[in-house]
């Protein structure tokens, strides 16, 4: 009884703490401006399905894919084990669903091959990422603690893993004692039994040990999450639905502008209604909460950055440092908010204090990032409103720029050519 009422009591702390953190982010979501994007929902269940559920970006690159594919379903699947966990937690019993008899075994037996293939799996990760060169592991946004936290979950993992084995491993070799009654298959953990002592008070408490260092850590694991780059575990499912569905290279002209265009072109027009209180994006506020919804959902893989020629050719530009750096400031918001009730300016912003201005002039706006990202979050409608709101609202911009402008104004297109001398090319 005293063990069932420390679970119940680990359970709904458990449960209260991430449904605390879940609300926090939330409320940090819902600090972007409204945006549309609820149109469509078949295409989007599509895309959300094809995407999150079926992962069909992450086979650009297959050997990842594979082992990533491994630890998503294994991980999965094998939590499906945790209601007869709970259940046998609450109520005291031992292996609940073993009345299923042979469907149970059946069960067991996969969960078991899955839990071996999460393990590999993540050994197999570790390795890449702590002792292969590879690029996209690299980069100065990966400081310490973005690379603590991946080792952290991978090792997790790992040790999880390796509790639901040694669990089963004494389970089953307490069943063959005939101190539990013959329950489920176990092609992994039986190999382990066989190293296990005979002693009955020895395997029990293997076995609990086991349960319980399981079940506390994937309490933790739950409540971990929303701390780290791992929430894409939950936030990749909305993130996809909720996806641009027009054409990437397509871009939004703001309404404001719009209006004031057609009015002038054409007097007759009245004249906009609508009021801005800023043009372009300058801080947290001034993005959509699908750009924020992007910022939580940023898996940290680098896959982005590996594709972007300005990130490759060496420029300051990695579109994962924009997702990671609006990220931060977004938390930084929301603990302002958390101290003072509503936001109290705090003298900072996104632009300058944590995006630099040689970031977002040398992107190219060729989309590489976006197609790349398994989960599609798009880096670059962020880097364009930062840039909107450095010449819009602070008439700054390198000087090749301000010529493209020049010239646009007074040539009708981008070159310093007269319009007069633009066919002069046919008659070399």
């Amino acid at each position: 009884m005293i063990g069932q009422v420390i679970f119940l009591f680990l359970l709904i702390a458990a449960v209260a703490f991430f449904t605390r953190n879940a609300r926090r982010i939330y409320r940090n979501i819902k600090l972007g401006k409204d945006e549309k994007r609820n149109d469509q929902p078949g295409r989007r269940l599509k895309t959300m399905l094809l995407v999150a559920f079926g992962q069909n970006k992450m086979f650009k690159k297959p050997l990842p894919a594979i082992l990533h594919l491994f630890v998503y379903v294994g991980f999965c699947i094998i939590n499906i084990e945790m209601l007869e966990i709970i259940i046998d937690g609450l109520f005291g019993s031992h292996r609940i669903f073993s009345f299923m008899g042979p469907f149970y075994s059946f069960l067991i037996y996969a969960f078991e091959l899955l839990a071996f293939a999460v393990l590999a799996s993540c050994v197999i990760f570790l390795i890449r990422r702590n002792f292969l060169r590879i690029y996209r592991f690299g980069g100065r946004e990966l400081t310490k603690w973005p690379r603590t936290d991946a080792n952290l979950i991978l090792i997790t993992e790992v040790l999880l893993m390796g509790a639901f084995l040694l669990m089963n491993a004494a389970d089953s070799k307490l069943q063959l004692l005939g101190h539990y009654p013959s329950a489920g298959a176990f092609p992994i953990s039986q190999h382990i039994a066989t190293i296990l002592p005979e002693n009955v008070d020895w395997l029990i408490g293997m076995e609990r040990a086991a349960w319980w260092f399981h079940i506390i850590g994937v309490l933790a694991f739950l409540n971990y999450l929303p701390l780290s780059k791992h929430l894409h575990i939950i936030l990749a499912f909305p993130n996809t639905y909720f996806t641009k569905l027009a054409p990437k290279g397509k871009f939004e002209n703001m309404p404001a502008v719009t209006g004031e265009v057609k009015a002038m072109l054409d007097p007759s027009l009245p004249p906009p209604t609508t009021e801005v209180g800023r043009f372009g994006v300058k801080d947290i506020h001034d993005l959509t909460w699908k750009n924020l919804l992007d910022a939580y959902t940023c898996t940290e893989c680098g896959r982005c950055s590996a594709a972007c020629p300005a990130n490759i050719t060496g420029k300051l530009l990695s579109p994962r440092k924009i997702m990671m750096d609006t990220r931060d400031r977004l938390e930084e918001v929301g603990r302002n908010i958390d101290k003072n009730s509503t936001f109290q300016d705090d003298g900072k912003s996104l632009l300058d204090d944590y995006i630099k201005r040689e970031e977002i002039w040398a992107c190219t706006t060729c989309n590489a990032c976006v197609e790349q990202c398994p989960v599609n979050i798009n880096p670059l409608e962020i880097i364009m409103g930062l840039r909107q709101y450095a010449i819009m609202e602070e008439s700054q911009a390198p000087a090749s720029i301000n010529a493209m402008f020049s010239n646009l104004e007074n040539n009708g297109a981008p070159w310093k050519y007269s319009p007069s001398d633009r066919a002069n090319w046919a008659n070399s």
